[in-house]
């Protein structure tokens, strides 16, 4: 009896068998249709140390470096709060996606689970808005990187008379070339990235705690608490500043989902991924809320500056000759060390996309060396596009392009946590069991990360104008998502036909339920 309502249940799960024209909108229990061989020709080239420290890179960049000071000035104090609000829903999320790798580790990453567990049409939608993301900010890194390397006409009065384009275009195609002759040049670039930024923010917490504990004056000030006390307290300027730069803060985590996407080329991903996420949760307390914290007891909030590292503030605060040219060289550092990881990662989905359909063919291609270089290419394409662009696009406008890849980190934290709460819900009706690694408290943690990935979203449409229209541009953002998978189901579905014949029980039930169910249904 109880073996009968088992199949009931798993088929509210099942899809209907796909015919000539449709595309089945969930896909089967079993995971070799879901993988549509997205690892296939991919290399097993990244190892422990470097997807550690991608963990750490993937959560420090030039939202702390140079972000944190106009949030200080904005929030003051309270930010430290803000940041480990933000950052233990960032950790919530990447617990979600760790019990995905676990159960199924794969270099499609959340795509590939949306595949898995919701359908064509949700992975379509999540891989096309995570390309978004990626694609316009590889614009912005290529600028921003063109920008910082003007801070050394100072040192080398030759760079004054370069174009900013030129500067542009070559981190675009050194990046690019990086990316294309291995994984493993990825991944070792990617690690010293992590260990000058890592090796940055040590030498500030080592710095600040010397001037706080030896009570040693900065600029005038005296270092520790009583700055709180005499400049307004922890929420100078009321709690809703504070609360308004949250959805600013949560795109300084943003990075943080790659370590999924690795789980296709690390060697024994389902130990090497889970102890990388468990050590997110220290780095995030110690790098971002520690130095944030002393940031704040060593000057008041509002000697930091919009547009000025807050690092910078304090070593020239201190004197320390260079300061300036140092924490410039490693913002210079985060944004090119972005764009690496942007290119890696949409390489990856793309090719994950175009296997099941979605994508152009072209980014489905994998070179000898085991690289999907299609993808790679067509990010980087867009990358160049931009660097011509942002001669001529307007300051407000550019703002805005840049708002909308927001958008897409939304929506890719919000397919991770949908996706493990679906795996959840199908492993207590025994259609699936839940790996030994798990996102602790489901789905109670999965629904609560989703309710404040909303608020976060409401206080972008708050944030009037540039994060009003950002919000507004889902009107543009959901019609062509919706026209091109009109574009994109007939080959689809018959990429989905090809795999219901090659794979068993590809587009129903896995053939164990199937034979249960012929037998319970069939009135023997």
């Amino acid at each position: 009896m109880r073996s009968n309502n088992v199949v009931r249940k798993l088929r509210r799960f099942a899809p209907n068998q796909p015919g000539k024209d449709t595309v089945p909108d969930v896909p089967p229990l079993g995971n070799a249709a879901a993988a549509v061989g997205e690892d296939t020709g991919l290399r097993k080239g990244l190892h422990n140390r470097q997807v550690q420290m991608i963990a750490i890179g993937g959560a420090i960049g030039t939202g702390l470096f140079l972000g944190a000071g106009s949030r200080l000035a904005q929030a003051g104090p309270a930010l430290a709060i803000i940041y480990a609000v933000c950052g233990f829903f960032g950790f919530l999320v990447l617990r979600a996606l760790g019990e995905l790798v676990a159960h199924r580790p794969t270099s499609g990453s959340f795509v590939s689970y949306a595949r898995e567990f919701f359908g064509e049409k949700m992975a379509f939608a999540a891989g096309w808005m995570y390309w978004l993301n990626w694609a316009v900010t590889g614009i912005v890194d290529s600028t921003a990187v063109a920008l910082y390397i003007q801070f050394f006409n100072g040192y080398l009065p030759g760079l004054a008379a370069i174009p900013q384009w030129v500067f542009a275009f070559a981190v675009v195609t050194l990046v690019l070339v990086v990316n294309l002759l291995a994984v493993t040049v990825f991944g070792e670039l990617e690690f010293w990235f992590s260990v000058l930024k890592v090796g940055a923010i040590v030498a500030f917490l080592v710095v600040g705690l010397f001037f706080l504990i030896t009570g040693t004056p900065v600029a005038g000030h005296q270092p520790g608490f009583d700055i709180l006390a005499t400049n307004g307290g922890i929420f100078p300027n009321g709690l809703l500043p504070a609360i308004i730069v949250t959805q600013g803060v949560i795109f300084a985590y943003s990075g943080i989902e790659l370590l999924g996407i690795t789980a296709g080329e690390v060697k024994d991903p389902a130990k090497t991924i889970p102890r990388a996420i468990n050590a997110v949760i220290v780095r995030i307390g110690v790098f971002y809320v520690g130095s944030v914290a002393l940031l704040a007891l060593l000057l008041p909030y509002g000697e930091y500056k919009a547009g000025v590292s807050p690092f910078v503030t304090f070593f020239d605060s201190i004197g320390v000759e260079g300061a300036a040219a140092a924490i410039n060289l490693v913002v210079l550092t985060a944004a090119v060390s972005s764009l690496n990881a942007g290119l890696y990662s949409t390489g990856r989905i793309l090719r994950s996309m175009a296997l099941a359909g979605s994508a152009p063919r072209f980014a489905s291609r994998v070179s000898a060396s085991g690289v999907p270089y299609g993808g790679i290419i067509l990010t980087a394409g867009v990358a160049m596009v931009g660097v011509a662009l942002n001669a001529i696009a307007p300051r407000e406008a550019f703002e805005i392009v840049l708002h909308v890849a927001s958008l897409g980190i939304l929506s890719a934290w919000s397919v991770i946590v949908l996706c493990q709460l679906k795996l959840f819900k199908l492993s207590r009706i025994g259609a699936i069991q839940r790996p030994a690694y798990r996102m602790f408290g489901a789905p109670v943690t999965g629904i609560i990360t989703l309710v404040f990935l909303a608020l976060v979203l409401a206080l972008m449409a708050w944030d009037f104008p540039v994060g009003t229209f950002t919000v507004a541009s889902v009107g543009i953002v959901v019609p062509c998502l919706i026209g091109g998978w009109y574009l994109v189901r007939g080959r689809i579905a018959k990429l989905g036909r090809e795999r219901a014949h090659d794979i068993p029980g590809a587009f129903g039930m896995p053939d164990t339920v199937n034979d249960a169910a012929g037998a319970t249904d069939g009135g023997t």
